[in-house]
């Protein structure tokens, strides 16, 4: 078990998409440094394994089945989160999927209403009901979670590129809109990361995790903890005088 250093001690941190990958190592390393901390995702089973994981380890955490894409759902899991722990100082909005492999001209309407609704509309709504609250509270940090395909283009996903662009840019926003009331917006960015759903695949695809690797300097994939430790940077006293930045994860990939 990691020392927990208690960095964020009586904060309480909301991560969306908790349940697996970058968000659940987001909400272990806030658990570590000694927050409470609020998983939501779609996925119950795998969310309620979290929290026990945290628990087991001596944190304090709690479960809110939400989708995000759902402006009702959204508000309910932030009522939750007050009535649980009276507060929220930490928010990472890290919910999201692919979507569907195909050219711009073959990508299907409900393709891209989907992956956009999920992936730029409920970053959105997150803010929308996360930022109510940390006015009340006289400030707080957002991390929204992009992708370095939002800062560079990519084939065959044309609306997970378009959603990962507008996260960074919806970021900056709301970053100049609320700096002087003490909310700081940030994004990071992360590159071929070695989450749950990219080892499925590597299993059925043996060279693809050297495919990966190589187009990065680093010639590897990242790991969820490595993004977790920046978003907890981001958020942390450190960071102070950083609002609005986009935080490229990504081995080096971007530099190309």
């Amino acid at each position: 078990m990691a020392k927990i250093q208690r960095r964020f001690k009586n904060k309480v941190a909301l991560v969306t998409g908790g349940s697996f990958g970058i968000g659940r190592a987001s909400a272990f390393a806030f658990s570590r440094e000694g927050a409470k901390v609020i998983i939501a995702d779609l996925d119950i089973k795998e969310g309620e394994k979290a929290v026990r994981k945290i628990k087991k380890e001596g944190g304090e955490a709690g479960f809110v089945k939400a989708d995000v894409s759902k402006g009702n759902e959204v508000k309910e899991m932030l009522k939750r989160t007050i009535e649980t722990y009276g507060q929220l100082d930490f928010a990472h909005n890290n919910a999201g999927i692919l979507g569907m492999k195909a050219p711009t001209a073959e990508c299907t309407e409900k393709n891209w209403d989907r992956v956009l609704n999920i992936n730029l509309k409920g970053v959105w709504l997150c803010m929308k009901y996360e930022i109510p609250q940390m006015l009340k509270q006289g400030g707080g940090a957002i991390v929204n979670t992009s992708s370095v395909l939002g800062l560079k283009g990519s084939p065959y996903f044309p609306a997970y590129v378009a959603s990962k662009h507008g996260i960074v840019g919806l970021t900056k926003a709301a970053a100049i809109e609320y700096a002087k009331a003490g909310i700081r917006v940030n994004v990071v960015c992360p590159g071929m990361i070695k989450t749950e759903f990219v080892e499925h695949r590597l299993i059925s695809d043996p060279q693809m995790e050297a495919r990966l690797s190589a187009r990065a300097p680093a010639e590897r994939m990242g790991t969820p903890e490595e993004v977790a430790e920046a978003v907890l940077w981001l958020c942390s006293r450190e960071a102070s005088f950083t609002f609005g930045h986009a935080m490229i994860v990504d081995g080096g990939w971007a530099a190309y």
